[in-house]
């Protein structure tokens, strides 16, 4: 039999295969009528003037039996939107002929940066503008819409040799710089108004002998690795009202980042310092306050402080007094009072239920147990200390001299199984020189403190807290009328730094 030419096999192959491949990349003009979008809109969230947005994603689909080629796809304001589009991995605002094949979707990525002042003299602005997908004479588009709100915006000076402008933090410098009462921008800046938030980059300071007033409603945000530190002898006054708080958090607007831990650094009271915070919210933070052997008593009353890598309050050898203060979902410790100190802390409500082990709720120690770090006084009265751990309060005691505790009409989680330390000084849970009226709770159900969403920082005891409602000594109520929420809690006061409220419906 004849073999078959070789040469001739191989001319027939690649015939098939080119005829094949070009069959398969034949793309035909789309009609205008073939693409899908995974949305009508796509809303950007809020952001800063002059701060990038998140990056937003849009899914174009092709609903027909044919590969396309799209003839135009841009953005309705062309090269001048302030939107910026991804297609195929190519950046740019005007794209043509993207192709796309039968039944097959790509990506769209959005993000935008907008200078306010070039648009309104507005403090918000909304602005929009359109993805086009255009062929022929049809037309389909996707709307763009993001909020751009105005701030004060407050950063280190950047010199004419190209550093920058730092603050001596002990033997080292930092990316800071002092608020400026003359500020040839900003005017005074130690005056915070509620006027436009402030987004403040590197680390704000407070110079000795300055006050900081932050005035109520004021919005506050870091960039990350960003704080606001109180020097010796300066003074920080953060005085919202029930109506309009003061609140502290990052710089990331996106609804993703509400509840994100670490966003920027800490409120750092230094040693010498004063101060005081009143209806006042500090979240997303390393630490939420740090407050280092300040001078006076630092009063915190009304004060949440929720979502730290770290610690929500930092307390060494501090002198606090905290009325209606809530905390939740903290890295180490809620509330560490370190190195002694003096402090009183009525109707507050300290839980942790940070999703991961090694954490507690409330941290005290006396470090040696020398007259120099003792704990002169750590008073809890009408409080509740509780959280996802079996031991929410830890102490570290060298002898019982130079430590000096003791906690009144308050709920103790503390589950010991095997009495390793129960009864033990300082956990002498039935010695009412140490623990008078106090509720421990030995395991996961005894005096469950029921609260509405801790998921969601909602720290109130519902009416399911049945052990915890109006158990509290009206002697330390008549000291703190109110719950922070303004409910009067005279008559019959519950534990906590909240009246209880209904158990919600699920």
């Amino acid at each position: 039999m004849k073999s078959f030419p070789i040469s001739l096999f191989f001319i027939i192959l690649i015939g098939i295969l080119f005829t094949s491949c070009r069959k398969d990349f034949e793309f035909e003009p789309s009609n205008g009528s073939e693409l899908r979008f995974s949305k009508d809109t796509v809303y950007l969230d809020t952001v800063f003037s002059n701060i990038g947005s998140s990056t937003y994603t849009l899914k174009v689909y092709n609903t027909s039996n044919k590969d396309i080629k799209i003839p135009s796809l841009q953005l309705g304001k062309g090269e001048n939107s302030n939107y910026r589009l991804m297609v195929d991995g190519i950046p740019g605002k005007v794209f043509n002929n993207i192709e796309l094949l039968a039944k097959d979707s790509m990506y769209i990525f959005v993000e935008t940066t907008v200078n306010i002042q070039q648009q309104t003299n507005l403090n918000e602005y909304l602005y929009t503008d359109q993805i086009l997908f255009q062929a022929g004479t049809k037309q389909q588009k996707v709307e763009l819409v993001t909020l751009v709100k105005d701030a004060v915006f407050l950063y280190p000076q950047k010199f004419d040799n190209g550093t920058t402008e730092t603050l001596p933090i002990n033997d080292s410098e930092v990316y800071g710089f002092y608020l400026d009462e003359n500020d040839p921008v900003n005017g005074n800046e130690l005056i915070w108004t509620s006027n436009k938030p402030y987004v403040i980059y590197g680390y704000a300071a407070v110079a000795p002998n300055k006050t900081l007033q932050i005035q109520p409603g004021t919005q506050v945000h870091f960039h990350a690795d960003s704080g606001l530190i109180i020097s010796n002898t300066a003074t920080i006054n953060s005085m919202g009202t029930l109506d309009n708080p003061i609140v502290f958090q990052g710089d990331r607007l996106e609804p993703s980042f509400e509840n994100i831990t670490g966003q920027w650094d800490m409120i750092w009271l230094s040693v010498g310092s004063k101060g005081q915070f009143e209806n006042t919210t500090i979240k997303n933070a390393n630490r939420g306050l740090f407050i280092n052997k300040n001078n006076g008593t630092v009063n915190l009353h009304n004060v949440q402080i929720y979502n730290c890598a770290e610690f929500g309050i930092l307390g060494v050898a501090a002198n606090i007094k905290g009325t209606n203060v809530v905390t939740n979902n903290c890295g180490s410790a809620a509330l560490n009072l370190s190195y002694g100190g003096s402090y009183h802390f009525i109707h507050s409500t300290f839980a942790n239920y940070w999703n991961r082990p090694n954490q507690t709720t409330v941290a005290i120690d006396n470090y040696d147990g020398s007259s120099e770090f003792a704990i002169q006084k750590a008073l809890f009265q009408n409080c509740i200390i509780y959280g996802s751990t079996n031991e929410s309060l830890i102490m570290k005691s060298n002898g019982t001299n130079n430590f000096n505790i003791k906690f009144e009409n308050t709920l103790i989680k503390f589950i010991d199984y095997n009495n390793t330390v129960f009864g033990q000084f300082p956990y002498a849970f039935n010695n009412t020189t140490y623990f008078n009226n106090c509720l421990i709770a030995r395991n996961n159900q005894e005096y469950r403190p029921y609260f509405y969403n801790t998921t969601k920082n909602q720290m109130m005891i519902t009416d399911l807290a049945t052990a915890l409602i109006g158990v509290g000594n009206t002697i330390y109520a008549q000291q703190v009328p109110a719950d922070i929420v303004g409910n009067s809690r005279i008559n019959a006061p519950d534990l906590g730094a909240y009246q209880h409220v209904a158990q919600p419906e699920e």
